[in-house]
């Protein structure tokens, strides 16, 4: 293929990069432990935790697993929100032998034992606040280990102690559970004091993760992530942001607002395990919904990095200490899991002194394949160009390329393209073209130039009177109106013209009437997609990370 792209990147920008020169993450993170030991890895509720002391617990924490007689390549489970666990935990399981199964701490009992019954965990350190939904299924699932973490547990004595009284009995956010063969983290960490970790070799094409993904459309399936897929994409992201890093003021260390759930691919891999192999700082953000909570602890500390999701960057703008944090040492704002609306990016710059730099990817391209440039001034609308050692083919229905410029499915050829979903060969198959490229399911076009468009999910487009109606589209023009704080648009079934686009708004201005709406989308929009409907809503379900779930829109019966 040729990649024309690449004359397109930045300068000093690799098109290759090389992830051989790490066997595996447990080999990076082994270097990197030791090179940065004296600095912090990450801090939570203002307790920072050494990248010695990570070393250290999480070798004790793969010491107990491994005596408890997991085999090799066993499951382990992570139900946790963003607290200092969280991190030791991801260690020590890869430096184990195991594979880490991440999962949203907020699943239903249902969703939490299709996850753990398909994977096939058979360990599982969870945070006490949702340990109740565990009690309820874990008869049903393979689970033998039990590990109970709280929200105390690492902040040292009397604050620890404090911590755990006010989030149990005064805030009352652990709900009685009973698990009497469970043990608790703490304890675990004293027990392993005398245990030595057995060093197990682990390859390129080992499992480290399997990232559940498709909660939102379908049955999630297991994306099974090798420690070369994710070694590669974190490679790819350190060479494609570092035109923007290396701007005056140069840092020898890099502090990252992690507000987005570590269960979640893209901070996984940018903030935990690209900040490991760059020694940076982590802050973790145990509940971003907590908006002047995270204004109140961004306020602390002068940050380099953020990486969020649209929704996310809107609800800080939306807050009126937010303006007041010291952006001076801000570098690199990226923004992914969802279209970055140029309305919400030119409101951040002007704030922060920073654009926000879109890119995309997928749990199965663990994750990112697109990016636009790092030191990036202008909103180009774009996904951005493909990443070092990646290609993007556009694909039409019998995944044959289609000419620059005209829509298809996006496909991601490159080594952080994963193995497969986990014991679905089948749906791999349907995913996977036979010349290794990965299907998305996203509707896109390429330009002369290698920038990339994304025009919608196959699944989510509108089809009216024959023509397509991308949401995105209009939900970009709509979230341009001054009286508009959010928006979605959905297809309903139309008697007339099939489907009609429907458009569900959260007001800013109380006084926006939906006349004034239409009068709008009028003047914006060409005539089929404009909204026939308008709803307002007090606010729009999201995932945990902050994407408007549009599936529950349009079941929705209201």
């Amino acid at each position: 293929m040729d990649k024309f792209w690449i004359k397109s990147y930045p300068a000093g920008v690799p098109a290759e990069i090389d992830f051989t020169r790490y066997r595996s993450l447990v080999h990076l993170m082994d270097e990197a432990f030791g090179k940065f030991a004296q600095r912090n890895a990450y801090v939570c509720m203002d307790k920072f935790l050494t990248y010695a002391e990570l070393d250290v617990m999480s070798k004790k924490l793969g010491a107990w697993l491994q005596a408890q007689g997991l085999a090799p390549g066993a499951r382990v489970a992570l139900m946790m929100p963003n607290v200092l666990q969280y991190p030791i935990a991801i260690a020590a399981v890869l430096r184990a032998g195991y594979t880490v199964v991440n999962v949203n701490p907020l699943y239903t009992p249902r969703e939490l034992e299709h996850q753990l019954r398909d994977s096939g965990a058979e360990a599982i350190v969870i945070l006490e606040n949702f340990a109740h939904t565990l009690e309820k299924v874990i008869a049903n699932t393979p689970i033998k280990i039990a590990i109970i973490a709280s929200m105390g547990d690492l902040l040292g004595g009397l604050k620890g102690s404090l911590v755990n009284f006010v989030v149990r009995n005064i805030k009352k956010m652990v709900p009685a559970y009973s698990l009497p063969n469970a043990i608790r983290f703490n304890s675990v960490l004293t027990e392993a004091a005398s245990m030595n970790l057995r060093p197990i070799e682990l390859g390129h094409d080992d499992i480290a993760f399997l990232q559940y993904t498709g909660g939102t459309t379908g049955l999630s399936k297991g994306a099974m992530l090798s420690h070369r897929n994710v070694i590669a994409n974190l490679m790819q992201n350190e060479a494609w942001l570092q035109p923007a890093l290396d701007k005056e003021p140069k840092l020898e260390s890099l502090t990252f607002v992690c507000a987005l759930p570590l269960y979640h691919i893209f901070a996984l891999t940018i903030c935990c395990l690209m900040g490991t192999r760059i020694g940076g700082l982590n802050i973790l953000v145990p509940n971003p919904r907590d908006i002047p909570g995270l204004v109140k602890t961004l306020s602390k500390y002068r940050f380099n990095m953020f990486p969020a999701v649209n929704t996310l960057y809107n609800g800080l703008l939306n807050n009126p200490d937010f303006a007041k944090i010291d952006f001076s040492m801000l570098k690199l704002c990226n923004g992914g899991g969802m279209a970055v609306q140029k309305a919400v990016n030119d409101r951040w710059r002007a704030v922060t002194g920073k654009s926000i730099v879109e890119g995309y990817g997928l749990s199965e391209t663990a994750p990112v394949a697109t990016a636009n440039a790092a030191d990036s001034v202008e909103f180009t609308g774009t996904i951005g160009l493909p990443i070092p050692s990646t290609e993007i083919a556009i694909l039409d229905d019998d995944a044959r390329p289609v000419p620059l410029g005209q829509p298809g499915e996006i496909a991601i050829r490159g080594p952080q393209v994963m193995v497969g979903y986990w014991q679905r060969p089948e749906e791999t198959k349907q995913v996977m073209t036979a010349d290794g490229f990965f299907k998305s399911g996203d509707i896109g076009f390429m330009d002369e130039k290698g920038y990339v468009t994304i025009v919608d999910r196959k699944k989510d487009m509108v089809l009216v009177s024959g023509f397509n109606v991308y949401p995105n589209e209009v939900e970009g023009v709509v979230a341009m109106h001054p009286g508009v704080l959010e928006c979605a648009v959905v297809g309903v079934p139309d008697a007339n013209t099939g489907e009609a686009v429907k458009l569900f708004v959260v007001r800013r201005d109380p006084e926006l009437s939906k006349e004034a709406l239409l009068a709008y989308c009028h003047d914006e929009l060409t005539a089929y997609k404009r909204p026939k409907i308008i709803e307002f809503r007090d606010q729009l379900p999201k995932t945990n990370v902050g994407k408007i779930l549009r599936r529950e829109l349009r079941d929705s019966k209201a």
